[in-house]
């Protein structure tokens, strides 16, 4: 079974939205980071979509509380 996409409650940062993101992608949360803060370099929306996953992915607990 897949990891489901939500903000865990360990190892955030800020809003736990890259930490969640490299949990679902089997990836280290640090180079998802790494990843993140590089691509502020390049012109584009990444703030926005930051700021957005972290409304729209669910908090960890909310969602093993629903899943009951």
């Amino acid at each position: 079974m897949k990891q489901k996409l939500v903000r865990p409650r360990d190892n955030r940062m800020i809003a736990g939205v890259c930490a969640g993101l490299a949990r679902r992608f089997g990836m280290s949360a640090g180079l998802v980071r790494l990843l993140f803060i590089l691509s502020l370099l390049l012109p584009g929306t990444q703030v926005i979509v930051y700021l957005a996953l972290w409304i729209i992915m669910p908090n960890e607990d909310r969602y093993l509380a629903s899943a009951h």
